[in-house]
């Protein structure tokens, strides 16, 4: 083995630590801040620190923990992908990532236009962001997108780059809009502009919570119903909770594995079509237009 595959061998297995000890350090954290209990407990997201602030409270939660916890892991994914990359590809993970980054470009070129393809790296680190998030459930930590304020973040996020698009025609076809067709209209045209960040946030948060929910409702009544039937073995056997085997890690693959997908796609999906259609192009080449005009006549 020569020097230089030993290096780039070293530098795969720093990486893997990278997508792998946030997971361990989260689950260590959980384990370590949750507190004993018989009983069923649905909760919010808990909190770990309160720093004073001049205005309020800085909140240091477990969605926030969680949420920094997969931007590394994600990192360790991004970097681990692209360690070693050819101009031919002689590597699987070179083949995978050439792949998916192709398919990124044809979902946005399908849906934004070639106008929006600098959009590319946007819309793909929303749809793995959002996907990991709620696919760390499966190892026990809570996915930050089942907190209001991670996903309400994203929308404003997104938001603001719909209104700055909308915006590119000019100011006054932008107000304009909102009395159309009627004047009377205005107060349901601008209630309808701020329910997009609303409804986007509000869909994505109350799927993964849902998920989040109905697991833990349902593997707390199969302990309980395994003790109920199971009960009279003798030993640890009667302890063992049989039933909590099997069912939740089956639903888990809808409510956690396919539903958590669906939504990062669903809200890239929202993310494209929004700034794609709220974009005034006819306005925006008259505008164009007449700033050249301008410059030739100077």
């Amino acid at each position: 083995m020569n020097n230089r595959s030993l290096r780039f061998k070293v530098v795969d297995w720093l990486l893997i630590a990278l997508i792998v000890l946030p997971l361990l350090a989260g689950i260590a954290l959980k384990v370590l801040t949750t507190p004993g209990s018989d009983s069923i407990e649905i909760t919010g997201a808990r909190v770990y620190a309160t720093i004073p602030m001049p205005l309020q409270p800085l909140i240091i939660s477990e969605s926030q923990i969680n949420s920094w916890l997969v931007l590394l892991s994600v990192l360790g994914v991004a970097l681990y992908l692209t360690h070693g990359l050819a101009i031919k590809p002689v590597t699987k993970r070179q083949i995978i990532t050439e792949w998916a980054v192709e398919k990124v470009e044809g979902l946005v070129s399908d849906n934004m236009g070639a106008r929006f393809m600098a959009y590319v790296p946007f819309i793909a680190s929303i749809m793995v962001i959002s996907a990991f998030s709620s696919l760390i459930s499966l190892v026990g930590l809570r996915p930050p997108t089942a907190d209001m304020n991670v996903v309400a973040g994203w929308a404003i996020l997104v938001f603001v780059i719909i209104t700055y698009y909308k915006l590119k025609g000019g100011l006054f076809p932008y107000v304009k809009g909102f009395f159309e067709p009627l004047p009377v209209f205005a107060p349901f045209n601008i209630i309808g502009e701020l329910a997009t960040p609303v409804s986007m946030s509000f869909r994505h948060y109350g799927n993964v919570l849902s998920g989040v929910v109905i697991s833990t409702l349902v593997s707390f009544a199969l302990q309980g119903l395994s003790k109920l039937v199971l009960g009279w073995l003798p030993g640890f056997l009667g302890d063992f909770p049989f039933l909590q085997a099997g069912l939740p890690a089956i639903l888990s693959l809808y409510l956690d594995v396919f539903s958590g997908l669906m939504q990062a796609f669903i809200f890239a999906m929202l993310t494209m079509l929004y700034i794609a259609t709220g974009f005034p192009e006819e306005d925006y080449e008259r505008r164009m237009a007449k700033k050249r005009a301008r410059k030739a006549a100077a």
